[in-house]
């Protein structure tokens, strides 16, 4: 893989190139004995049959000790170093790719609304797990390539020593061979895409049918799960099948580039002699052997190049040194101007009521204020800077979310509070856990904040997880509250006491308030009530705060 691209995608630490460099050299060293052991034994073993049978005289005079110390050194050489190239090899690529991940989980999560919301689940994962895997294997055969190289110029230079002619028939073979995998490659790439577009299709479709599993089940549709889900896992079955019959080609090329090769060097080599014949042959099939590594570089090289490019526009870009606005943004009490509230500008502590049917374009509204959606020019403006100028990530600091389809990670209710931020005692755990009626709830629980809750807290009931999400909320710090449809799902008397601390928390914290709702209770407390049905929208101001 190209280093400029692996150079972009994980950086090159001292640590990384140390490692890598140390995993070349081995794969050099374990190349080079690998090609000087088979060579050399097939000399030894050649000469001493004929030592042998030359009779007894000549079997004495045939110092065996020197080559067979040399076989032994060299087949430990060819050991130790083969293990060192995986070792360092392997450490440099996890090191590697370890800074990856989170970098590339950082640009997903920063990516720009337009492209944000085409990526669907399948993708996203296919691009968390297949690219990486890619690139991974990619940084893992980076050093046997490099050895392999030297150990074919090595063992060119070993067959040349028998006989000249042998090896002008290996190298032949050599060209003939990556000719070959070239042909190939261009059907395995096309397969390669085929593979890739498979496995998004099948974990989209897993995506979609589990978030769905319950209403499936309702409607006994399980045949038709299984059918829908059986179809994909085929066609995936299908592209696995044809890029194996790819490779498999490759291997019956090689194999047959290596079985000729050591033909050949016999046939140029026979008159020398059996021992230097035997010792072109071995060089010949060892070299091929050697080669190994490179023609299945040159084979996925372009869809490793094509996974780097794609991991590479999912990259967040440098982060920029702090303008006035971002440094503005980390202060609390920033003050919001809405277009669709007729372009009132609201004040710290302001709380706002975004009201009408569904579909009016209430969430769409909210979504915009953290950037996951391309905001239009002049529809809001923070301190007086239109919001198309803020970068997602600065937007982000400016509110903590509430989504309507708010989603719990598989974990405890810790890890799901320790989303929003670390504090240094649980008391304004506590104090949120309070602030949405849950304290008695865990406190009751076995393990308290450490109760497992399970994937997207399915231990919990619908409002249980509503309040749970709604209290992760509340530990962000940030100068505006964002709630969308906070109350949904909760009964009236749970809803008054929520709506109640809600208040007496804004009240507290100094923070201004944009509240999406249906509900008349949850609204009574804005100070605005913005009718996104009206047209133009209309903007009922209640009382001033």
């Amino acid at each position: 893989m190209n280093d400029d691209v692996v150079s972009r995608l994980v950086g090159v630490p001292g640590r990384r190139r140390k490692a890598v460099l140390s995993a070349r050299v081995c794969a050099i060293a374990a190349g080079v004995a690998g090609v000087a052991l088979l060579g050399l034994s097939g000399w030894f073993i050649a000469a001493a049959a004929g030592a042998g049978a030359a009779g007894v005289a000549a079997s004495r005079a045939f110092n065996y000790m020197l080559p067979a110390a040399t076989i032994r050194l060299l087949a430990i050489v060819r050991t130790a170093t083969r293990y060192g190239e995986r070792v360092l090899a392997h450490e440099a690529a996890l090191h590697a790719i370890a800074t990856l991940r989170p970098r590339l989980f950082d640009g997903l999560c920063a990516a720009a609304p337009a492209v944000a919301l085409k990526v669907t689940a399948g993708e996203g994962t296919a691009a968390v797990v297949g690219d990486v895997k890619l690139v991974e294997e990619g940084l893992v055969l980076g050093p046997a390539v490099v050895g392999a190289m030297v150990s074919v110029v090595v063992g060119i230079g070993l067959v040349a020593v028998a006989n000249r002619a042998s090896a002008l028939g290996v190298l032949a073979w050599i060209v003939v061979l990556a000719i070959g995998t070239r042909l190939v490659s261009h059907r395995a790439d096309a397969r390669a895409v085929d593979l890739r577009a498979a496995t998004v299709a099948l974990k989209d479709e897993l995506a979609f049918l589990s978030a769905a599993e319950a209403e499936l089940r309702c409607y006994a549709l399980e045949s038709w799960t299984e059918d829908r889900l059986t179809a994909s896992g085929e066609a995936l079955e299908r592209a696995r099948i044809e890029m194996a019959r790819v490779t498999s080609r490759l291997d019956l090329l090689s194999m047959t580039a290596t079985g000729l090769a050591a033909a050949t060097s016999i046939v140029f080599a026979r008159a020398d002699g059996a021992p230097l014949a035997a010792l072109a042959a071995l060089a010949a099939a060892m070299t091929l052997d050697a080669a190994g590594p490179v023609v299945r570089h040159l084979l996925h090289a372009r869809t490793r190049r094509k996974a780097a490019e794609r991991l590479g526009a999912w990259l967040p870009e440098p982060v920029a040194p702090a303008s006035t606005t971002d440094r503005d943004a980390a202060r609390s009490g920033q003050r919001l101007t809405l277009a669709a509230a007729g372009s009132i500008e609201f004040l710290p502590g302001s709380r706002i009521g975004l009201v009408g049917p569904s579909g009016c374009g209430k969430t769409t509204l909210v979504e915009t204020l953290i950037g996951l959606r391309p905001a239009q020019p002049r529809s809001a403006s923070i301190d007086g800077c239109d919001l198309v100028a803020w970068r997602p990530a600065t937007l982000r600091r400016c509110f903590s979310w509430l989504p309507q389809d708010a989603t719990l990670i598989a974990g405890s209710i810790r890890e799901n509070l320790a989303l929003a931020g670390e504090f240094a005692d649980d008391g304004p755990i506590w104090q949120a856990l309070h602030d949405v009626a849950l304290v008695d709830l865990v406190r009751g629980m076995p393990a308290g904040l450490d109760t497992w809750i399970g994937a997207d807290g399915i231990r919990l009931s619908g409002g249980e997880r509503r309040r749970l999400a709604l209290a992760r909320t509340y530990l962000r710090d940030a100068p505006w509250l964002l709630l969308d449809e906070p109350t949904e799902g909760l009964d009236r008397a749970t809803e008054a006491i929520v709506v109640e601390r809600l208040q007496v928390r804004l009240r507290r914290s100094g923070q201004g308030l944009i509240l999406v709702s249906h509900r008349p209770q949850a609204t009574a407390i804005c100070d605005v009530l913005v009718d996104c049905r009206a047209s133009p929208i209309e903007t009922r101001r209640l009382r001033v705060a």
